[in-house]
């Protein structure tokens, strides 16, 4: 909108042909209004001279009156004079501002000296007695990361779970200290189990799962701590583990299943057991173990100091009673049994006896490129290196260097861009099925239609392409990975990283989780959905013969190819089924029924497995009866749960304590002169008690020292 000119600005003169009328007034003697001379000739001659605007005099004196505004405005020299004042009185309030900072400064560093000095020690004499077991609990995670890949110290997870479990038994571990130390253990085994996430998404994603994670085993340290005063603790401990695992791998946003005890005895001799019911079977008979043995060692030590002290003349009646050590040692003893009575079953599928069908499986790695090439040069330089190598697979077929596959398993997302709406991606995987004459599992993104463009969808698809008839069957992916294919409240994480931008969106797919290439069927769990019991065991029970993992870990390193290796181990003894495992950098591999590697790739090399494989159609015990075996402990653990707060009187003083509330609702009684300490409240000092270690010994549940809080002799 223009402004107006304003009423009586100065500077606006009048046009100069503007009349202008004197002003003028009554005439004091006559009452009328005085008329000029002109004007009375006008009354003669019918005309109005005109009058003059303004005199030159008084024009000339608004102009003046303007050069004396002018005059008065300030001059250069004056206006440096004020910037320079100006900058002085900033330079003072800076000076004066800095000075109170340093005051504050140093008034708060007295307060942290004076307070560390006070703390310091307090938290010294809190942090002695419990240094112990949370050197222990630290000690014991990192033992049980040591059992995965890449050392595969299998025997070092049963080492593990002793001495944790020597930790949550011990007198002065409260419920919460238990929860402290399970939480404690955890971070020490995730942190360096899934370090390899930050090379993807940075240190702050990796801290923040990595706390996620240990929440679950504090979970089970304070679970354990409850139940450790039942008889046969170490059997609920086992349970309690493998609820705990069940719940990681069920929330949040559908769980993550790293981490699981079972996928780190692919070279140990317990992992015949997972034939018989599947991981959550597996994990309970390593920490059953663990404990057993920690239960064992613990009575007999408590035994040998009895017997010192009946030597030297005190405790007699606890030195002649023997150590409870026969439950511990049956656990132990029903844990190796068992799996020696599986394991020829399990080596004899490996070896390839039996009348089972052969077929030749062959595994494209074809790599990808590091760095230097745009998204969508990459994605076609991808595709490319595939056909490159199935290429000189089918010359080496040709030559008779390799025998003629049945079918070609590509990695995941080898085709990242959509070969049913790209016609030049079709013609590339076209020429690579004519080229071996065989059907290839490709692996690719789909666009779902009638998306809006700022909602798109896809899924991740493994579609089989023949010879003749193109694309075919296809898997789309069931369990989906969140925060990489798919971001969960994407408009929240919108407002906190840019990162949310980078995830993709795939939604899950439906369907069998089986596809069938030259008559074979074939069960597919594309990359993440291996590490999920139920994924390959729903293949396996839709009639899947043969399983293939198509992977791609080209944004991770060696470490968590290895780690993911060793579920598709589990998978193929748990489901006595031959797992072919193709993925974009490697490791690809061939895994036999029993575990063993066939063949493999080397990392980040382009490469191609071929090699004759068995068909198979039993059903494990796992595969048939699997989610009974895991739903069975989830409830046995609520139960013992549930079990252990009747054997503690936790329920009991519950009530006991809302009674009291009840009756003393109110205005309080009197207190009489015969009343006991303490009656009405008033604080009663105690001795403080020790235990054995000459450690604090909590209250126990109903305020007071028990002479229990962890299992004794004859507990187990």
């Amino acid at each position: 909108m223009v402004r107006g000119i304003r009423r009586f600005d100065r500077r606006v003169r009048p046009a100069e042909d503007t009349d202008v009328f004197p002003a003028i007034k009554d005439d004091d003697n006559i009452g009328q209004i005085p008329v000029p001379a002109a004007a009375a000739d006008a009354d003669v001659t019918g005309e109005i001279p005109p009058v003059r605007d303004i005199e030159p005099a008084d024009e000339d004196a608004d102009f003046a009156d303007l050069e004396a505004q002018d005059a008065d405005a300030e001059p250069p020299e004056d206006h440096q004079d004020r910037l320079a004042e100006l900058r002085g009185q900033a330079l003072r309030i800076a000076k004066a501002v800095w000075q109170r900072l340093v005051y504050l400064s140093a008034v708060l560093l007295a307060w942290l000296v004076r307070e560390t000095r006070i703390r310091v020690p307090q938290a010294g004499r809190w942090l002695r007695p419990r240094l112990t077991r949370l050197s222990a609990a630290t000690v014991a995670g990192l033992l049980l990361c040591s059992s995965y890949p890449r050392f595969n110290w299998w025997w070092a997870a049963v080492i593990a779970f002793a001495v944790l479990a020597w930790v949550l038994t011990r007198p002065a571990t409260t419920p919460v200290g238990g929860f402290g130390y399970g939480f404690l253990f955890g971070l020490a085994f995730y942190l360096p189990l899934i370090r390899w996430i930050s090379n993807l998404v940075g240190a702050m994603p990796l801290v923040a799962l990595v706390l996620l994670c240990a929440v679950f085993p504090g979970i089970f340290g304070l679970g354990a701590v409850v139940v450790r005063r039942l008889p046969g603790w170490p059997i609920w401990f086992a349970v309690l583990w493998a609820a705990q695992e069940w719940l990681k791998s069920t929330i949040p946003f559908g769980g993550f299943p790293w981490g699981v005890v079972a996928a780190g005895q692919t070279s140990g001799p317990f992992l015949p057991l997972v034939r018989l019911g599947g991981v959550p079977l597996l994990s309970l008979a390593i920490v059953l173990t663990g404990c057993s043995a920690a239960a064992f060692a613990m009575e007999t030590v408590s035994w040998w100091r009895a017997s010192r002290r009946r030597h030297a003349g005190a405790d007699a009646e606890a030195a002649d009673a023997p150590p409870a050590v026969v439950l511990p040692a049956f656990c132990i003893c029903l844990v190796f049994f068992i799996a020696a009575a599986v394991s020829p079953q399990v080596r004899h599928s490996g070896t390839g006896s039996g009348n089972e069908p052969i077929v030749t499986a062959a595994v494209v790695q074809g790599n990808v490129p590091r760095l230097g090439l745009e998204f969508n040069a990459q994605r076609l330089a991808v595709l490319g290196n595939d056909l490159r190598e199935t290429r000189r697979l089918a010359d080496d077929v040709r030559a008779g260097r390799a025998p003629q596959p049945d079918f070609v398993v590509w990695p995941e997302d080898a085709s990242e861009i959509d070969p049913l709406l790209n016609p030049e991606a079709a013609q590339e995987i076209s020429v690579a099925v004519e080229a071996i004459k065989a059907p290839i599992l490709v692996g690719t993104v789909l666009d779902i239609a009638g998306r809006p463009g700022d909602a798109p969808a896809q899924t991740n698809t493994v579609i089989v392409w023949s010879p003749k008839g193109g694309p075919g069957d296809r898997h789309d992916k069931r369990i989906v990975q969140p925060f990489g294919e798919y971001l969960p409240w994407r408009g929240f994480f919108r407002h906190l990283t840019d990162l949310a931008d980078l995830a993709g969106y795939i939604v899950p797919g439906k369907g069998s989780g089986v596809v069938h290439a030259a008559g074979t069927p074939i069960g597919v769990a594309t990359c993440w959905e291996v590490i999920f019991d139920r994924a390959l065991q729903h293949s396996v029970r839709n009639g899947a013969q043969l399983l293939a993992v198509p992977a791609n870990n080209a944004n991770f390193n060696q470490m968590m190819s290895e780690q993911q290796l060793a579920f598709s181990k589990v998978r193929a003894v748990e489901l006595d089924r031959y797992v072919v495992v193709a993925s974009n950098v490697g490791i690809s591999a061939l895994i036999t029924p029993d575990g063993r590697e066939l063949d493999r790739t080397k990392f980040f090399a382009p490469a191609y497995l071929d090699n004759q494989v068995r068909l198979k159609t039993t059903l494990t015990p796992a595969a048939r009866w699997g989610p009974i075996v895991q739903g069975t402990l989830v409830v046995a653990a609520v139960a013992v749960l549930l079990a252990a707060m009747l054997h503690n009187g936790w329920f009991t003083d519950l009530k006991r304590r809302l009674s009291e509330l009840a009756k003393n609702f109110g205005q309080p009684p009197e207190r009489s002169d015969d009343d006991p300490p303490g009656a009405d409240g008033d604080e009663v000092l105690a001795d403080t008690e020790l235990d054995d270690d000459g450690e604090e010994t909590p209250l126990d549940e109903r305020g007071g020292y028990s002479s229990r809080q962890g299992p004794e002799r004859g507990d187990i």
